[in-house]
């Protein structure tokens, strides 16, 4: 019999968030070790839960939720999100501008399949929520890496961004907050990546899931704002984060900008919803209820909150451990830190939090597993309560100790 293999398409699709990493996690979880699980922004196992009056309202929707949807989404849901945009300024969106899907991971990947030739080239930022990279490939698009600088305090190079582009390349995929660094650009960042775009006739892929999650003096923005009527702007954001509830599966992207010279790309779109016949219907009137309601999230981002003073109290530790340097998180749910290679000397940065697992039972992601070009870096979810949080970068601390040049 003929072995059964994975298709070629997968050859240079990663995704080690989930990869080998959590299938040894899982190795030791069968022979009864218990693992500490920093590797995922999932946050109900963190003791984090929606807010009552989103479970009470997909509850009362549940006995008209059984049949299919319009397959971009419920008309309320959209209108909601419509709205919002709206309310942010972009008051040309309407409720056609917005598509519906099962979170913003399967909405990236009908936007690529629907947008990308083979061998066209997207601008990535690196590091990046390697989905982004992943599915560019898996896409038949060619991922290129525009290095964001962490002595700036992971701010995009401009400049660098602009050399990258060729004949070929079509989009720009910005990331803002930025997983997994922590940045929150400022204006004349985001201004200045929609000018290239605007210069280079490129199209603007905006994911902000992590918008509603800033701390201290850092401020959002939308990257369709600066996009005006001539740059095609794809926003996508959703309920998972800043809701807590990311099994919902609640997420939209909404589309700005030159409609009128995307109508066959918007088709395509249109009948890759389609196919899909229609996302969680149950979750989508939770969207109108989260966007319209009292906003719970603002009482976890400012001191005294629990995504707040975690987030400072990982950079406060890491910082601490002699060799390692992290820059202070201005937004989401994670820290970057970086190993200093003259004091740790890592060559396989995956072996190294394997290595870290199997030893002190902490699950945290490699570096180069966000396409970050050197095994000096890994990522740190900081959902764990203080007293835990404490005790993981203790634990991360005693094995680095062993592990010094």
């Amino acid at each position: 019999m003929r072995r059964i293999v994975q298709s070629q398409k997968l050859q240079h699709v990663r995704y080690d968030v989930r990869g080998p990493i959590l299938v040894e996690a899982q190795r030791l979880e069968a022979e009864g070790h218990k693992i500490l699980k920093l590797n995922i922004g999932n946050t109900a196992p963190f003791g984090f839960e929606a807010p009552e009056r989103i479970l009470a309202d997909m509850v009362h929707h549940l006995p008209q939720s059984q049949g299919y949807s319009d397959s971009r989404g419920i008309y309320s849901a959209r209108t909601a999100v419509a709205q919002y945009y709206q309310s942010k300024g972009l008051l040309h969106t309407g409720v056609d501008d917005v598509y519906i899907g099962n979170g913003v991971s399967e909405l990236i990947m009908m936007v690529l399949q629907t947008f990308l030739d083979n061998g066209n080239e997207i601008l990535v930022p690196a590091p990046d929520y390697p989905l982004w990279t992943g599915a560019v490939s898996l896409c038949g698009g060619v991922p290129v890496h525009y290095r964001c600088d962490e002595a700036n305090d992971w701010n995009p190079d401009l400049e660098e961004i602009e050399s990258l582009i060729t004949e070929n390349t079509h989009a720009l995929v910005i990331i803002n907050p930025n997983n997994p660094t922590g940045a929150v650009y400022s204006e004349d960042t985001v201004r200045g990546l929609i000018d290239i775009a605007r210069r280079h006739d490129l199209v603007v892929m905006a994911d902000e899931i992590y918008e509603k999650i800033i701390f201290d003096d850092a401020v959002h923005h939308h990257a369709a704002t600066f996009a005006g009527d001539d740059v095609l702007c794809l926003t996508f954001s959703g309920l998972s984060k800043a809701y807590r509830v990311c099994g919902y599966r609640a997420g939209w992207v909404m589309v700005s900008g030159p409609k009128h010279l995307a109508t066959d790309f918007l088709e395509g779109l249109t009948l890759l919803s389609n196919m899909r016949m229609c996302s969680n219907v149950p979750a989508q009137h939770a969207i109108q209820t989260a966007l319209g309601g009292y906003q719970s999230v603002n009482e976890l981002i400012v001191p005294g909150g629990r995504f707040y003073d975690q987030s400072k109290l990982a950079a406060r530790l890491l910082n601490e451990i002699p060799g390692v340097s992290c820059v202070e998180p201005m937004g989401a749910l994670y820290c970057f830190p970086r190993l200093d290679p003259e004091v740790y000397p890592i060559v396989d940065d995956e072996a190294f939090v394997i290595d870290l697992l199997r030893t002190k039972k902490i699950l945290v992601t490699h570096g180069t597993g966000f396409n970050w070009p050197e095994p000096d870096h890994f990522r740190l979810v900081t959902l764990p309560d203080a007293e835990v949080l404490t005790e993981a970068i203790g634990r991360i601390a005693e094995f680095l100790d062993t592990q010094r040049s």
